[in-house]
């Protein structure tokens, strides 16, 4: 899985956007989100929420997560 700062910038970059016009749809601090692009914060659930919502891509995308044809097993459990 990619770094979340890596793909925040990328989503960013690929619809042109600047921190400061994030800043004035969200309300999320221009500041705060060059942190997290750089990796230095951890954004809140509820931060995600605002930036997927605002790219209009699911939380898995926003944070660079591929699920596609993965599935979660219980490696505690025996056979």
């Amino acid at each position: 899985m990619r770094k979340y700062g890596e793909t925040f910038k990328e989503q960013r970059i690929l619809r042109g956007k600047t921190l400061k016009e994030i800043e004035a749809a969200t309300g999320i601090n221009n500041g705060n989100l060059s942190r997290y692009e750089r990796d230095e914060v951890v954004p809140s659930i509820y931060i995600c929420e605002l930036l997927a919502d605002y790219y209009g891509i699911t939380l898995d995308e926003l944070i660079g997560r591929d699920v596609v044809g993965e599935t979660v097993t219980d490696k505690t459990s025996s056979k």
